[in-house]
């Protein structure tokens, strides 16, 4: 501006000159005059013009000014700083605000007398409750650490339970930015509650005062829940009903269907006060998968409670089943996707039991009688007890238990996850297994004491009791096994598990082959695919019909040949051609020369080429290899159980199996995880019954089927000879202390050992696991194979045959520790039961 402003008064100034000069020499020369004075005005026209800029130029110049260029700045600066701050709203911090945490919650007011108008959400005297223990509630947080993100408690439920006063349940909800979510974890959140309840505790009590009032400590239960849980629970829902036993015993009918679309409901169960809940299960069809889609899981509260799930229904159920409550309560949740689904069932309120009883046996032992499980057949609740006390008819007698799928063992430092007993003043655990144990009791008088100790409920158990001899527990002509089973001395040795823990088949020296003698060839050279005698009469009418057992191969039609390697050895052994059915299994094409340069260890391994193990898998957890695998049939593959143990690894959506792979990332293809079985016995302790089932959501086509196809699985009479070549593969760490997963399936031959060279290296070993390996520990499994094969080829190039999984052993490659594998053979029925 003060630059146009000096142009303005210089053009003044010399119009006032150019009028004088004008005016002298106007009587001069006129002509002169005018000419002159057209030319100045021409010039400064012109000079106005370059001096004033129009349009954008103008602009321009009138925006370099140095007063308009401090505007500018400053509010494109305001301009920015609002955009980001708008971005930052939108993005983090409204995120961040709406971040909701969820708690669901317990506690048990004391000293309060139950009515019947605390089961009504609508009357007045639960508003009043409700209010008063909501107000209570919210002061505890409101006056603690998280107060500022603490939002509101709801109060769901009041019922009462066998101690007296009225049980709360009750949601929290708190508002978290995410930076703070540490500070939310429900034992933070629960000890809150707790030490505002501690802080109160008088004379020894377990009942502290709140606001005045009184809450038993020992009662509070805090446990995060999903905002669909508290959303599909809380008042106004369409899907939650509730249902009231009010005579003991009465049935109280329960049918869901989700013919018309899906379900995703809860049901609420309550009975007589003093009474218990017994849910039966008469049918429940859904499609099973793993619990994600279709699944029905029981709480022992009226909230879904992670710390309170009774059961869970992830198969379909068509024998009945029963589950029974610790109180008056049980919550049902339903989720059925659309389909032609249902459940039928009924519930009914049952007296607590008192189990309690005073048995006598018999001085012979023959005569017997059976003692059950509290509440059987129904599964075992968490909270249960019962006491025996046994009487034999003198002091030389004990007391026998036989179980038929249960095994007492000394307690040690790890609690009992399924049963803990006291005979007399010695403790056991209970664990479950899949034969036969007998437990003895070396008392004339024995009291034995029972008590529930898993989290969840459990399978029954029944045990047949009788007397014993103290003094000679088996007959003269029988061995004792390490079970507690008798059997015949005659049968030791003879290659047949007759204990149910091989205590019959070690220490047992190579058995001579008798080829010449009179008496009969021992049964481990009997028709076992190898020549052992010259004259070869050991494999002579191997196709006869004998008595069936383990290790006797069984047809289709029920009967048993004594040829152990029956199954699809390409020779039609049973009479019904059973044996050459189901065989395209084990049959991988001629492999081509991998392109993968050197020969890299998997700990003694090498390279494998392209289509040499087609049913070898790769399971990845959450995009990243965790484990291995085999391929059963188109939709099916086989595991270790001990890849998906915990509770997040359980989840069949987190997992993919890549098929027809040699180097990672290279799969032919790649499926989901529809649901995952691991098997019942599972023992996460010893890594007994180490074996899961994998279904696919998608089958892999069949024109992969060089590339991808399925092993052969054994007989339980399979046998394995010296003439067996066998090999772990996997993309396993290839040393103990490797930090670098191969890229190619690494190969490793290695050998079966005995089961008597195994307890060597490892001591106590389950029927159910094998040792491969080489003496030096060049050859052996490692990290990252867990789950994958142990195929074995028969000899004279037969079919390739699962015969172990990778399950465990003593680090990698070490001298003298082999790998230990899942023994496969020992699971075929197990495994058809599921697959067929």
């Amino acid at each position: 501006m003060g630059t146009q402003h000096e142009e303005n008064k210089q053009t003044s100034g010399d119009d006032d000159a150019s009028q004088q000069d004008a005016a002298s020499i106007a009587d001069v020369s006129v002509e002169l005059a005018t000419v002159d004075h057209t030319l100045q005005k021409l010039r400064r026209k012109y000079r106005k013009t370059r001096r004033k800029p129009k349009g954008i130029q103008k602009l321009w110049v009138r925006l370099l000014n140095v007063p308009h260029l401090a505007v500018i700045i400053t509010a494109v600066v305001f301009v920015v700083v609002v955009i980001m701050w708008s971005l930052l709203w939108v993005f983090i911090f409204r995120r961040e605000s709406n971040s909701g945490v969820y708690f669901a919650g317990m506690l048990r007011v004391a000293n309060v007398e139950f009515i019947p108008e605390y089961r009504q959400a609508e009357s007045h005297e639960f508003v009043s409750m409700a209010n008063k223990v909501q107000h209570v509630v919210s002061n505890v947080y409101k006056m603690s650490s998280v107060s500022r993100l603490y939002k509101q408690a709801v109060i769901s439920d009041l019922s009462n339970n066998k101690e007296g006063g009225v049980l709360v349940h009750f949601w929290m909800v708190f508002v978290v930015p995410h930076l703070k979510s540490s500070a939310m974890c429900e034992e933070c959140i629960g000890a809150i509650l707790r030490d505002s309840i501690h802080t109160s505790l008088q004379n020894r009590s377990s009942v502290g005062y709140l606001s005045g009032l009184p809450v038993d400590i020992d009662s509070v239960l805090i446990n995060g829940a999903q905002r669909s849980d508290y959303t599909s629970n809380t008042a106004g829902t369409q899907c939650v009903d509730k249902m009231y036993a009010n005579l003991p015993g009465a049935r109280v009918p329960l049918n869901v269907f989700s013919s018309w679309g899906g379900v995703n409901c809860h049901v609420k169960l309550t009975s007589v006060p003093g009474s218990l809940i017994r849910l039966t299960v008469g049918s429940f069809l859904i499609e099973p998968s793993g619990c994600v889609n279709d699944a029905l899981t029981v709480y022992d509260a009226l909230l879904p409670m992670r710390g309170r799930i009774l059961h869970r229904l992830c198969e379909p159920v068509s024998a009945s089943v029963s589950i029974v409550s610790t109180s008056n309560v049980m919550l049902l949740s339903f989720r059925m996707t659309n389909g032609n689904k249902s459940f039928r069932g009924h519930f009914d309120a049952i007296a607590e039991e008192i189990c309690m009883s005073q048995i006598e046996t018999h001085l012979e032992p023959e005569v017997t009688g059976q003692i059950y499980s509290p509440f059987y057949p129904s599964l075992l609740p968490p909270q249960c007890s019962c006491t025996w006390m046994f009487e034999t008819p003198n002091t030389a007698l004990g007391v026998a238990l036989q179980f038929h799928n249960y095994v007492l063992k000394p307690k040690d430092i790890r609690g009992c996850e399924h049963g803990w007993w006291r005979v007399n003043e010695d403790i056991f655990c209970g664990s479950y297994v899949g034969h036969r144990t007998v437990f003895r009791i070396a008392d004339h008088s024995p009291e034995v004491e029972f008590r529930c100790s898993s989290r969840n409920s459990v399978q029954p158990f029944q045990a047949t009791y009788s007397s014993y001899n103290i003094s000679q527990p088996c007959p003269e002509s029988h061995f004792l096994c390490n079970t507690g089973l008798c059997v015949e001395k005659s049968r030791r040795c003879d290659g047949l598990d007759d204990c149910q823990d091989e205590s019959d088949e070690v220490l047992c020296s190579r058995p001579t082959m008798n080829c010449g003698g009179s008496s009969p060839l021992h049964p481990l050279f009997v028709c076992n695919g190898e020549a052992d005698c010259r004259d070869g009469i050991d494999e002579i009418n191997c196709t006869q019909e004998t008595t069936c057992s383990a290790i006797r191969y069984r047809c289709g039609s029920g009967s048993c040949i004594l040829k152990k390697n029956a199954k699809c050895d390409g020779v039609h052994d049973c009479a019904d051609l059973s044996d050459e059915e189901d065989c395209a299994c084990g049959r991988p094409s001629l492999p081509k020369v991998s392109s993968a340069p050197g020969a890299e260890r998997i700990v003694g391994g090498a390279n494998s080429a392209e289509g040499e193990w087609p049913w070898q898998v790769s399971l990845h957890f959450a995009g990243s290899l965790y484990c291995g695998a085999s391929v059963l049939s188109s939709d099916w593959l086989i595991s270790a159980a001990h890849c998906f143990s915990k509770e997040r690894l359980s989840d069949p959506r987190f997992w993919s199996a890549h098929l027809g792979m040699l180097t990672q990332g290279s799969a032919k293809h790649v499926a989901e995880i529809q649901r995952i079985v691991v098997h019942e016995y599972y023992n996460a302790a010893t890594f007994d019954y180490d074996i899961a089932l994998l279904q696919l959501k998608k089958s892999w086509p069949p024109s992969l089927s060089p590339l991808v196809q399925p092993v052969c699985l054994p007989p339980s009479s399979h046998a394995v000879t010296d003439s067996h070549r066998c090999w772990v593969t996997g993309w396993g760490y290839r040393s103990e202390d490797d930090k670098v997963l191969p890229s190619v399936l690494q190969k490793a031959e290695v050998s079966l050992m005995s089961q008597t060279d195994c307890k060597k290296s490892y001591g106590p070993i389950s029927p159910r696991m094998l040792c491969a390996g080489v003496p030096s520990g060049e050859q052996d499994a490692c990290r990252g194979d867990s789950g994958g094969p142990l195929s074995c080829r028969a000899p004279g190039g037969g079919r390739w045959f699962l015969i172990g999984i990778v399950s465990w052993g003593s680090g990698c490659g070490r001298p003298n520790l082999p790998g230990v594998y899942t023994r496969v053979n020992k699971f075929t029925s197990w495994i058809y039961s599921h697959i067929s």
